[in-house]
């Protein structure tokens, strides 16, 4: 079977580095769903603004080439111990699909590209292809009281995170809540830590750039995007 793709994701993250390694993790982190002209019909859209959110079966695009094995390393258990690939949300996958619930803010039928969905929560590069769309549906989807593995013992370690005011005000105030709650959770390797180290982060118009010390990561800088601003 061979699947294309429907419709790419548009999102301030135009690399890999810095994405939420999970969707929901940062609820106001926004980003469009624009369909591939073959399925630009609204016809296709008709009760989806209904639901309060949709799951997207989308392909890990940066990962094709990457070589695939039966155990990785995950960021949340510090990159210190091996689980199954198929116990994890690994990006490195057999066949690179990725999964991910995301709240529909908007359809907008009215768009020059429409119909676009706006969607919030999302976990998905730039460029990312869309595979499918299907609603989400709270009496089969949602479990409660179930086990859910190694994330019930080891929770995620968040930073502080300072941000000058000179650079702050060169995001809007949705934007810049989003980059904060990003890089509250570490977008370093696992294996950085590394207190003098510069790192830089593709995010909306900007580079951002930062250094991690003690548990406080502080923006030092962003810087323009050629092209972008």
């Amino acid at each position: 079977m061979e699947i294309t793709p429907i419709a790419y994701f548009r999102s301030p993250f135009t690399s890999k580095f810095g994405i939420p390694r999970q969707s929901g993790l940062v609820e106001n982190l926004r980003g469009h769903i624009v369909f591939c002209d073959e399925y630009r019909n609204v016809e296709a859209l008709r009760g989806l603004s209904d639901f309060d959110y949709m799951w997207l079966i989308w392909g890990f695009s940066a990962n094709v080439d990457a070589p695939k094995h039966p155990t990785v390393r995950p960021p949340r258990l510090g990159g210190n111990r091996r689980m199954g690939v198929f116990a994890t949300r690994s990006p490195f996958r057999p066949n690179n699909l990725g999964l991910s619930s995301v709240k529909i803010e908007a359809v907008d039928t009215d768009s020059t590209d429409g119909p676009v969905i706006v969607v919030s929560g999302a976990d998905l590069m730039d460029g990312t292809p869309i595979y499918d769309i299907k609603p989400y549906i709270e009496e089969v989807d949602s479990h409660s009281g179930v086990r859910s593995g190694f994330t019930d013992t080891d929770a995620w370690q968040k930073l502080t995170v300072e941000v000058p005011d000179e650079v702050a005000r060169l995001f809007k105030t949705d934007e810049l809540q989003a980059l904060v709650k990003t890089l509250e959770l570490d977008p370093r390797p696992h294996y950085h830590d590394d207190d003098n180290r510069i790192y830089g982060m593709p995010f909306a118009r900007y580079d951002v750039r930062f250094s991690v010390s003690g548990g406080v990561l502080r923006v030092t800088a962003a810087v323009p995007v050629e092209g972008k601003v």
